[in-house]
């Protein structure tokens, strides 16, 4: 979720289809409704309710990256709901984790969302299966950039009107070269090297409720996760030269690593 302004071994096939937060909690806007299960990676964060704890609500977006760990933002932090495209249905392809450790990455100052460093990674209390509908995302290699106009995904639950909705939506972004997105109508000093920007046409964006989720893009014949929902502007998401922000996830490989590191579980980096 935003605050304010400034925040902000199962294997995997690609979905068939094409390839293609003021910084707040960002949700998908001008998105469509995504194939069900096409995104097996993709997780919903969700915590219980305080005056009725067995009912738990859809908070943020995440990417299980091994069987025991689940990678989102650090401005977020749940029960772990994987293989769900429906929330507000038991439709038989979810199953739900919960979670007994949250690492929070060293640099991230929650009162500076744009210094950068929005990662986190949560161990899970059980190992996540293949069930068929639950799939590890692949990383990047360490450093790896896409160019300027590189078709992207996003996918989540965040807003698309005034309410959450109750399934799944994606919709493709291009990515915007830091040398476009730091320039001072864009996102400014903002903008860090450690993040990617996307969108910024002033009709889709991620937005409230999408924070924490994947960016994914097909490179060398796989999807990769190549960023977190971290911040945009809010209320206006999809405001005109203001790109979905997220941590570039090839900034931090080597400290997705090393605190892995100690439970190495089948984490995957399809780039080494």
């Amino acid at each position: 979720m935003l605050i304010s302004l400034w925040l902000g071994a199962i294997s995997g096939n690609p979905p068939s289809y094409a390839v293609h937060n003021e910084m707040l909690t960002e949700r998908v806007i001008g998105g469509q409704e995504a194939r069900p299960n096409s995104w097996k990676w993709q997780v919903s964060l969700q915590l219980a309710y305080a005056d009725a704890p067995e009912y738990f609500y859809h908070v943020c977006g995440g990417t299980l990256i091994s069987a025991t760990w689940v990678m989102t933002a650090a401005h977020l932090i749940y029960r772990v709901a994987l293989g769900d495209h429906n929330l507000f249905d038991f439709d038989g392809t979810e199953y739900f984790i919960g979670v007994d450790g949250i690492f929070i990455h060293e640099g991230w100052d929650p009162s500076d969302i744009a210094n950068g460093n929005d990662i986190a990674l949560l161990r899970l209390s059980a190992s996540a299966y293949d069930n068929g509908f639950v799939e590890i995302g692949l990383l990047p290699a360490a450093g790896d950039i896409l160019p300027n106009n590189y078709p992207c995904y996003i996918t989540g639950w965040g807003l698309t009107t005034s309410n959450i909705p109750a399934t799944l939506q994606e919709v493709m972004l291009p990515v915007v070269d830091h040398a476009i997105c730091s320039q001072s109508d864009w996102w400014g000093s903002a903008a860090k090297v450690t993040m990617v920007c996307a969108g910024g046409d002033g009709m889709k964006s991620g937005c409230s409720g999408d924070s924490g989720g994947p960016l994914q893009c097909h490179t060398e014949g796989r999807w990769k996760i190549h960023g977190i929902v971290s911040f945009g502007i809010v209320p206006y998401c999809n405001t005109y030269r203001k790109p979905t922000v997220f941590t570039r996830v090839s900034a931090y490989i080597d400290w997705i690593y090393d605190v892995s590191a100690s439970q190495v579980t089948g984490l995957i980096s399809s780039g080494v």
